[in-house]
């Protein structure tokens, strides 16, 4: 693109008479430019031509030679500078292109190059210059010294020739100062000779002329070098973008973009371009544009068919000097070269209109828009024609409005627009502005606009209303959406007769917005299907009924030829002068009823109000910004300013304040003192502080509010989401630490402010960032503003992301609304560099970084939210709304109170509002507007606004006459200022007002006057004048910062403020400037905002709100309940604390509090921490000088950390009012802004404000903050309340446009989400906005939170990274149980002692060890003990009443970090291991192979057959038939077999309910070593656990023990094991190998064991007290050890103990013990063959089996040097188990109690769905004691179980007895039963073995059976009733009905 060439040619006359008008312009003491066109036109001979002297066009000095760029402070020559949009505002260096910087030793001066030699075309011209041959001399131009020319030596084949073509791409060139040959590159050249640029190095860029010899021979500046795209720049250039002045693009904000970003579609390189230009830019076809004429021209004289560039035509034409730079050699341009037709080649037709401030074309390569209101009658303006629309109808049917083809056409290529027939044409007088004081504003309606030349400056075209008409564009889906049909399209009759009713009820002060028109037509559509018709003749009757309403501000003009024809007189109507104008209509209609084309209309906006407002409303904020600097610099203000010499008495102003100044003779007002007329000496020390008393500490405690932790773990919990979706965007599990980096605006404050919370917060120190010492320096390294050094910070910060890839990073983009420039069209604009966050945010490598999230904060998210956003709708996250009146508050809580909340506020009938029009100020303003229609009326504002404060300082002191001439708010806000300080119980503290002033210039000439004034005025001890500016640090001077030191408490001598927050309490006034406001943060102290500069060209939505945010803060929540009870009118802002107030405190807002004590106190209380020992903590003052901020360091660490818990702990302990200490001090500093309540005013200003002062005060609330608005702003925040639309239904931002000409209606309730949803349906990005070619796929690690201003979002995302690494934490950490272990007490001393340091036991020590019968682990605390003879004699557990246990006392847990050789469940991914527990995507879940296995249980009596799941990679760990179909066994090594990595134990892991959280990835715990897991699980769960795990061997049980417990899963494993053993014995017998040699040994472990450790091997050097250090191994390490023991098939059981954090400090003093082993068991199913677990169990089958294994005489050793680290796993296991009646129907809710799980036989009681082991279990558990009853609390007369044990409850000692013969039993000789427990006994239990035994008397009896009968028959067989006494009601059954077989027991007493 770009490529097409064309001869260019000359047209001297022109540039010369134009460069001439400039120039004598700027000399001429007028400083208005003299009219241009006119020398050229209308004197044809004025400046008859010197060729020679004529300069290109190109090359027109815009300011004249010697003349100074407005902006960037130097000459601007030539309109490729002025393309570049200015590098730099008037007050900043152009910023330096990022190049290399010079060598060492080499000269940078500029015009020299780095050798030293002189390059300046005036200093060497005359001097010989050696050219080689196929060289040429050029010239280039260096952005530092604009006014000199280097000279350079460059290689004609890399010039172009003079047609711009055939220039070779590259660069070869030669310095002629030194002499240096062979510069390759223009980049390495532009260093060599000093260019110094700000953009990119480009040869077409800045070499520019070609250098010839003159008559004398010295070298001087010849023809412009006339690269390939110099005919489009040069056009674009000289048309819309001469500087400030220039005049005539009115290109939209969609093209312009709302930061006046370039949106050329050429790249300035010799890249092909990037970016296709945006919707509504043409560009421009090969025809070239001859340059020899006055202005364009039909195409009837010019030959063939080429066609014209498409001229924008939204044309904002004012410009004085050079209105258009085309000239082409007809008289004026006819519609014929301008098409608005759909071409055939496809590219993007332009949309018309797609915003209020939309240019339905655009020309070439689009650039800066035209800024300049033109001046007064000196300035005729250009009679240049301008082509302005062309939009004609292509198909006149009646339903077509726009024949303009749907936006969604776009391709690329360039647009050849073709001819249409010639339109009509209207010349625009002169003089039109001066005569009528208007500059009429043209709205495009419908049809063909005619093309317009003359002054063309004093007209605007606007395409504000232009998409209203486009109905037809509508897609099918809209349509649906809005509930239409096509059929209901409105005709052209109908869109004009509802323009006119709805500009007719328009009022005086509003002007005509898209949105409310397009809402009305919506409205016509929805409500006239009939679209009734309308004939010709009856139109200007109807139009002029309408019409007739307005009372004449509405005229209809109707016409029968063409809309020129009305224009045409309407204008000239309008320039005849004033007598004409006593009635000027506000609006005429212009309608053309034409027979050939229909209806046509248009709007002609006069009234002076309306028009100017439209025109400014068109520009960007940084075009107005622009405008307004132009107007500065030029002196266009000098009128203005002259005007207010004066004082509104008629008085010079500077004389008055300069003989009031010597009248005062250098005394000062005394501040503090109550009256301003009290004096003082100034040469008085200036560091006057505060009465003494109210010099007290400040302090700030950071906390987190209810509403901040809801947010962050909204955050958490979606970045949870993003992790558990499953698309491996985020895997969580692999960080173990976050990192973070703060994005924030180009604001200095902004920065400290944001610092200033992370240091308060401690997430620093949280994070493990850094350490309490180097927190404090170190928090601003993690804030970087977005300017030009970012590139730097954010390189480092993107290699620690790639260097770190277990950290996870946060990148945190604040107020990311700001800048949302797409790199691409970025630019530096008004001196702010643009496109940076789209660098930066969007760039490739944060977008691919796996560890990095991008968090998006903004409080107007709706630029982030359009068509093409980058963040997907799931990963918003929004504030909580603000229900706070919903629901009952203490009348302290803050309540926040926001835009909504001042829109309501209107609403409540006070009489003095809190958001205000100053309706005087409003009609001042309009008296000066009429007066200085050349003036940006934000100029006229900003002037009136200065005097305003001036003369109200002035009547308060010097000039009580005043008074009348001031607006009441002005006064009574000045007033305030001043006497505030001085008030009772003010102890010197003052308010803050925030003057809002946008324009740089204008702030600083705010900020000196209002300085001047008051020092004359000797109020410099008063009060402040600050400027606030984002460019520069807060500067204050010595004696207010002495207050605030003392204030503080501060003694560092070196502190100064650097937010806006350190002036809490300063009486001040701060000018706020730059274009937006970036988020700071203010004090409490703030009370008035003043906004009335703030008008009509704020319409967006953001633009708007953002201003008023400045003003939402933190409110006591009583009085905004107060008023919106209040009925009657209450006193001044509704906010008086006491009647009795004086009149000075008209305006006061109810006092405040807030002591450090008193904001702390509700939480720290819950913390344990009492508000007393807080307060007291802080009142020390602070001696640390080394912490800038005079934070007291004492405890603010261990409080913020209290805190943290606090938030911490699931909000818990969070109250929603978290203040209750009843009796805190109070504040008595009277101020909205005063120190907050309640805690709920946190430093983060109930989140946002960090720094609240404690004070004693009487009353203790914070009011809303004053707003003072202009009239078009208030309309729109008035809201419902006003008649015209809210503000939230304003186009949101000015980078986005509607998607669409109609939509829904947005409501004030569409919030959040829904808010979200409606504007990514309606609103597509702009070209320049950085989403705009946004890749379609939404990026997956980026989160927005949005919150409305100053809610305290800095607080949440902070709190987000602390409970985020928590989190991760939390991750790699595991809960694992920790009770205390009880066995040391108890440890018996034996003779045996085995060095503690043995490795192995030996087997003849371990026969010798007795063994501990009782169950010693925690988890069997609640089980009953085993009597031994060595028990205590005492109970430690007190007695529980029954039921109890259903509340048991929770087990203790403690949080480990994983190791690296952890079990882990299915939420763990890794690298490592994700072939170990994932499937691969290829095999699926059929690779398994279903094998059933039969054997022969002689236990139950039956075959038993179960089913194996076997992966295909498992099957080499089983034994199949030859045909591979019939499983035959699981192989078994051998004991001698010795490997390495060897493991040889087949691991069997019950499993239940378990599936995702069982720890059932061993992958690390086996170190990946290769080994045999299988998981037994119940039938019904077995396609759960085939989901999760794929590659796991499964072991089914059969149905039958679906309900069954775990005792069910441990029998079977063990009989599968033992018919598994004798298989493999007689397999391998056949191979030759012994029976005794196969390994006999399996491994049973729980799910929830996680981690296995040991001591570390001791040096012999034990630590001294004791203890030694505990490492972490592998389960791998540990089972290699149990496998290696001497002579391991002599044992029955291993296993190891159970760890406990006291474990550390005491290492065992034996290293083996004979006891319970649970767990985690090494089992010899050989030696065990005949003892078995008891099937039907459901608790304690381990204490029973290894009661059994051990009373058979066999061998159980515990390793007590290896520990097991068992999980709390909450779910699963059989604790899930609820027991629920059998019969649904049953109604009673009541959960059921174990006394019911048993009932008599045949009784009525409810039957209960449990199987009955279960119920009988549980009963036991918890009902003994009525069975037993003198066993309870009595260990010296246990209860006899014979052959089984069952926990009876602590309570109750069960001493254990093996009936089989050759049982090793406990000696019970002498030794008295409290009962007896016959448990299902078999035929070993018979009556000659009870009667060994003796009872006490009364002892109890128990005897449970299968069933009635057998119950009988025990009785009877084992002779019970000799010696017991039966009662028939004393029989019982458990709850269950028959079908489920329940169990029956028998009670008797001994005789």
């Amino acid at each position: 693109m770009g490529n097409s060439y064309a001869g260019q040619l000359k047209s001297a006359r022109f540039e010369e008479a134009l460069h001439n008008s400039i120039e004598a312009s700027l000399r001429s003491s007028g400083g208005d430019p003299q009219p241009i066109f006119t020398q050229l036109y209308l004197e044809p001979e004025a400046y008859p031509g010197n060729m020679e002297d004529v300069k290109s066009k190109a090359d027109m000095p815009l300011q004249g030679e010697e003349g100074h760029d407005p902006l960037n402070g130097h000459a601007s020559n030539d309109p490729e500078e002025l393309e570049d949009d200015d590098d730099s505002d008037s007050s900043s260096p152009p910023l330096p292109y990022l190049q290399t910087p010079a060598p060492d030793g080499s000269c940078t001066l500029d015009g020299f190059c780095q050798a030293g030699k002189d390059l300046r075309l005036v200093t060497i011209a005359a001097e010989p210059i050696e050219v080689p041959a196929g060289f040429e001399l050029v010239g280039a131009k260096s952005p530092s010294i604009p006014e000199h020319i280097l000279v350079c030596a460059v290689d004609r084949r890399f010039l172009p020739d003079e047609n711009g073509k055939n220039a070779l791409l590259g660069f070869s060139g030669n310095c002629v100062g030194c002499g240096e040959k062979g510069f390759r590159y223009f980049t390495e050249f532009s260093n060599h000779i000093n260019l110094k640029l700000s953009t990119q190095p480009k040869k077409q860029k800045h070499l520019k002329y070609y250098l010839v010899k003159n008559s004398q021979g010295a070298l001087c500046k010849g023809p412009l070098i006339c690269w390939k795209d110099s005919k489009t720049r040069q056009f674009s250039s000289s048309a819309l973008t001469s500087k400030p002045s220039s005049s005539s693009s009115l290109s939209s904000k969609e093209n312009g973009g709302a930061s006046g970003h370039s949106s050329s579609p050429f790249s300035l390189s010799d890249s092909p371009p990037t970016r296709m230009a945006q919707a509504s830019s043409v560009f421009f076809g090969s025809q070239d544009l001859g340059r020899d004429c006055s202005f364009l021209k039909p195409l009837a004289s010019t030959p063939s068919h080429k066609t014209l560039p498409i001229v924008p035509t939204a044309l904002r034409v004012n410009g004085p000097t050079n209105g258009l730079g085309v000239d082409v050699h007809t008289s004026l341009l006819s519609p014929s070269q301008v098409s608005l037709v759909p071409q055939a080649q496809g590219y993007r037709t332009p949309d018309l209109g797609d915003s209020p401030v939309s240019s339905p074309m655009n020309s070439g390569p689009p650039k800066k828009r035209h800024r300049s209101w033109h001046p007064s009658a000196l300035v005729p303006v250009p009679p240049t024609a301008v082509p302005v629309p062309a939009i004609r109808p292509i198909v006149n049917s009646p339903g077509s409005v726009l024949a303009v083809s749907s936006p969604q056409s776009l391709a690329a290529g360039v647009i050849q627009p073709q001819p249409v027939t010639a339109g009509e044409t209207v010349i625009v007088p002169e003089n039109l502005l001066n005569s009528s004081g208007v500059r009429p504003v043209i709205l495009i309606g419908h049809g063909t606009l005619p093309y317009f030349y003359g002054s063309v400056g004093n007209i605007v075209v606007s395409p504000l209303l232009v998409s209203c008409y486009k109905s037809s564009q509508l897609t099918e889906s809209n349509l649906e959406t809005l509930g239409l049909h096509s059929n209901q399209m409105l005709s052209v009759e109908m869109m004009i007769l509802l323009t006119l009713q709805y500009l007719a009820r328009l009022a005086s002060n509003q002007i005509p917005l898209r949105e409310e028109l397009e809402q009305i037509v919506l409205k016509a559509m929805l409500g006239c299907p009939g679209n009734p018709a309308i004939s010709p003749s009856q139109l200007p009757w109807l139009a002029r009924l309408e019409a007739s309403v307005s009372g004449g501000s509405v005229q209809v003009v109707v016409t029968h030829n063409s809309l020129g024809e009305g224009i045409s007189e309407s204008l000239h109507s309008l320039s005849e002068g004033p007598q004409h104008q006593q009635h000027l209509p506000t609006y005429v209609v212009i309608i053309c009823a034409s027979k050939i084309n229909g209806n046509e209309f248009c709007v002609l906006v006069l009234g002076k109000y309306q028009a100017r407002a439209l025109a400014e409303g068109m520009l960007t904020t940084n075009e107005f910004l622009k405008e307004i600097s132009y107007e500065l610099i030029t002196g266009k203000v000098t009128v203005l300013a002259s005007h207010f010499k004066t004082t509104s008495l008629g008085d010079n102003l500077d004389k008055q304040l300069v003989r009031y100044q010597r009248r005062r003779k250098g005394q000062v007002i005394q501040p503090y003192q109550g009256d301003v007329t009290e004096n003082t000496n100034s040469q008085e020390p200036a560091s006057m502080s505060p009465p003494p008393d109210s010099a007290e500490l400040l302090n700030r405690i950071f906390q987190i509010y209810p509403a901040q932790l809801t947010v962050a773990r909204s955050l958490l919990s979606q970045v949870c989401s993003i992790a558990d979706s499953g698309t491996q965007n985020l895997d969580l599990g692999r960080f173990c630490k976050v990192d973070f980096l703060v994005l924030v605006p180009p604001s200095h404050i902004l920065v400290h402010q944001t610092a200033q919370r992370i240091r308060q917060s401690g997430v620093l120190v949280d994070l493990g960032n850094e350490d309490t010492s180097t927190a404090h320096q170190k928090s601003e390294k993690y804030v970087v503003r977005l300017d030009a050094d970012v590139h730097t910070k954010m390189e480092a910060f993107m290699k620690k992301v790639k260097q770190n890839p277990y950290t996870l990073f946060v990148l945190i983009h604040d107020n990311s609304h700001v800048d949302l420039t797409s790199a691409l069209s970025g630019s530096v604009c008004h001196g702010e560099l643009q496109g940076l966050a789209d660098r930066v945010v969007n760039c490739q490598e944060v977008l691919d970084a796996m560890n990095l999230l991008v968090l998006q904060v903004s409080c107007f998210p709706y630029t982030l939210q359009t068509h093409q956003s980058r963040i997907s709708i799931h990963n918003e996250i929004h504030w909580p709304s603000n229900n706070h009146l919903q629901r009952e508050q203490p009348h302290n809580e803050l309540v926040y109170f926001g835009l909504r909340d001042y829109s309501c506020s209107l609403q409540w009938g006070v009489a003095s509002p809190i958001l205000r029009c100053d309706d005087a100020f409003e009609k001042m303003v309009h008296t000066l507007l009429e007066r200085h229609p050349h003036l940006h009326s934000m100029v006229i504002r900003s002037y009136l606004l200065i005097q305003q404060y001036t003369e109200a300082m002035m009547a308060l002191t010097s000039s009580p006459s005043l008074r009348d001439h001031i607006t009441p708010e002005t006064l009574a806000m000045v007033e305030d200022l001043i006497n505030a300080p001085s008030r009772e119980g003010s102890q010197g503290r003052g308010h803050m007002l925030l003057v809002r002033v946008p324009s740089l210039q204008l702030a600083m000439l705010a900020r000196e006057r209002l300085e001047d004034v008051r020092d004359k005025l000797g109020l410099q001890l008063c009060f402040a004048v600050m400027l606030g500016s984002p460019a520069s640090e807060l500067s204050l001077s010595r004696n207010f910062i002495n207050i605030l030191r003392a204030w503080r408490g501060c003694e560092n001598e070196e502190w100064v403020p650097h937010t806006y927050e350190d002036l809490e309490g300063l009486p001040c006034i701060i000018i706020l400037t730059g274009k937006d406001p970036l988020g700071e943060t203010f004090p409490r102290s703030l009370k008035y905002t003043d906004l009335r500069l703030i008008d009509s060209s704020y319409l967006t939505r953001t633009a708007l709100e953002q201003e008023v945010g400045l003003a939402c803060t933190y409110v006591s929540v009583d009085v905004v309940q107060e008023s919106k009870t209040s009925t009657a009118p209450r006193e001044s802002d509704g906010e008086k604390t006491t009647p009795t107030l004086n009149d000075g405190e008209e305006l006061e807002r109810p006092q405040s509090n807030g002591s450090a004590a008193t904001r702390t106190s509700g939480s720290l209380v819950e913390n344990g921490v009492s508000s007393s020992d807080l307060a007291d903590s802080f009142q020390k003052p602070s001696t640390s000088t080394s912490q800038p901020e005079c934070l007291v360091t004492s405890d603010v660490a261990t409080l913020t950390e209290g805190f943290k818990q606090e938030c911490d702990s699931l909000g818990s302990q969070l109250s929603s009012n978290p203040l209750k200490a009843p009796n805190a001090p109070r504040s008595n500093y009277s101020s909205s802004s005063s120190s907050s309540p309640s805690p709920s005013s946190s430093s983060t200003q109930r989140p946002s404000q960090s720094t609240q002062f404690g004070r004693v005060s009487k009353s203790s609330r914070v009011s809303p903050r004053t707003v003072i608005l202009s009239r078009a702003a208030y309309n729109l925040l008035s809201g419902e309340s006003g008649s015209q639309l809210s503000s939230f239904s304003l186009l949101p931002h000015a980078d986005v446009s509607w998607s669409s000409p109609l939509r829904p209606l947005i409501t004030q309730n569409l919030q959040g989400a829904d808010q979200s949803l409606y504007y990514r349906q309606w609103t597509v990005a702009r070209q320049h906005h950085a989403d705009y070619e946004a890749p379609p796929v939404l990026h997956p690690r980026r989160l927005l939170l949005s919150g409305p201003p100053q809610v305290g979002k800095t607080g949440a995302y902070l709190q987000f990274l602390r409970i985020l690494f928590r989190m991760l934490i939390r991750l790699l950490e595991v809960d694992v149980y920790d009770d205390d272990d009880e066995e040391d007490e108890e440890e018996e001393t034996t003779d045996v002692t085995t060095p503690a340091n043995t490795q192995w036991p030996d087997i003849e020590d371990i026969r010798k060890l007795p063994f501990d019968l009782n169950p010693r682990d925690p988890k069997f605390r609640k089980a009953s003990p085993v009597y031994s003879d060595k028990m205590p004699k005492l109970f430690k557990v007190e007695f529980k009443k029954e039921g109890d246990n259903q509340t048991q006392g929770k087990r203790v847990t403690k949080s480990i970090r994983l190791s690296r050789f952890a079990a882990h469940n299915a939420f763990h991914h890794c690298e490592q291991c994700h072939l170990y527990s994932e499937a691969v995507p290829t095999t699926q879940l059929s690779e398994c192979s279903l094998h059933a296995f039969s054997f022969c249980s002689s236990m139950l009596g039956e075959e038993v057959q179960l089913q194996f799941f076997i992966p295909k990679a498992k099957e080499q760990h089983f034994v199949f038939n030859h045909q591979g179909s019939h499983l035959e066994s699981l192989r078994l090594p051998l004991v001698s077999t010795k490997a390495h990595d060897l493991l040889k134990s087949p691991i069997f892991t019950p499993t239940t309910g378990r599936q995702e959280h069982g720890l059932l990835n061993l992958f690390h715990a086996m170190e990946g070593a290769t080994h045999l897991h299988i998981l037994v699980v119940k039938q019904f769960e077995m396609p759960h656990y085939r989901k999760y795990w794929p590659n796991h061997i499964l072991l089914v049980l059969p149905a039958m023990f679906n309900s069954a417990g775990v005792g069910a899963a441990r029998f079977m494993i063990k009989e599968l094991s033992y018919h598994n053993l004798e298989l493999e014995r007689n397999r391998q017998e056949e191979q030759g190998v012994k029976r005794q040699d196969v390994w006999p040994f399996i491994v049973m472990m729980d799910d929830s064991c996680v981690l296995w450790n040991t001591y570390q091997p001791t040096d012999g050097s034990e630590k001294s007290n004791g203890s030694s250090a505990i490492i972490n191994v592998s389960l791998k390490a540990v089972l290699q050890h149990l496998e290696s023991t001497p002579k391991i098939p002599l044992y029955a059981m291993c296993g190891v103990r159970k760890w406990s954090s006291s474990l550390a400090h005491k290492t065992p003093r034996n290293p083996f013990s004979r006891c319970h082993l649970h767990d985690f068991v090494l089992l010899n199913v050989d030696l065990t063959q005949n003892v078995q677990y008891d099937l039907n169990r459901y608790d304690c089958e381990e204490v029973d089996f290894n009661l059994r294994v051990n009373s058979s005489g066999l061998l159980l050793c515990r390793f007590n040097n290896f520990f097991l680290m068992k999980k709390h796993i909450p779910v699963g296991g059989n604790k899930d188990f609820v027991v629920k009646p059998k019969l649904v129907e049953i109604e009673n809710k009541a959960p059921i109690s174990p006394p019911q799980y048993v009932c008599a036989p045949d009784s009525e009681q409810t039957l209960l769905d449990a199987p009955a082991q279960f119920l009988l279990e549980n009963f036991l558990q918890s009902c003994s004691h009525r069975l037993f009853p003198k066993a309870v609390q009595n260990r010296n007369n246990p209860v006899l179980s014979i052959d089984s044990y069952l926990s009876l409850s602590p309570e109750i000692s069960v001493c254990y007895i093996n009936s089989r013969p050759h049982s090793t039993n406990l000696n019970h000789q002498g030794l008295v039963f409290s009962g007896l427990l016959l448990y299902l006994c078999d035929s070993f239990v018979v009556s000659g073995l009870l009667k060994n035994f003796r009872f006490l008397k009364g002892a109890t009896l128990c005897v449970i059976c299968q069933d009635r009968s057998s119950l009988r028959q025990t009785i009877v067989r084992l002779e019970l009733e000799d010696e017991w006494q039966f009662r028939l009601r004393d029989e019982f059954q458990t709850a269950n009905c028959s079908e489920d077989r329940p169990l029956y027991f028998l009670t008797g007493r001994h005789v």
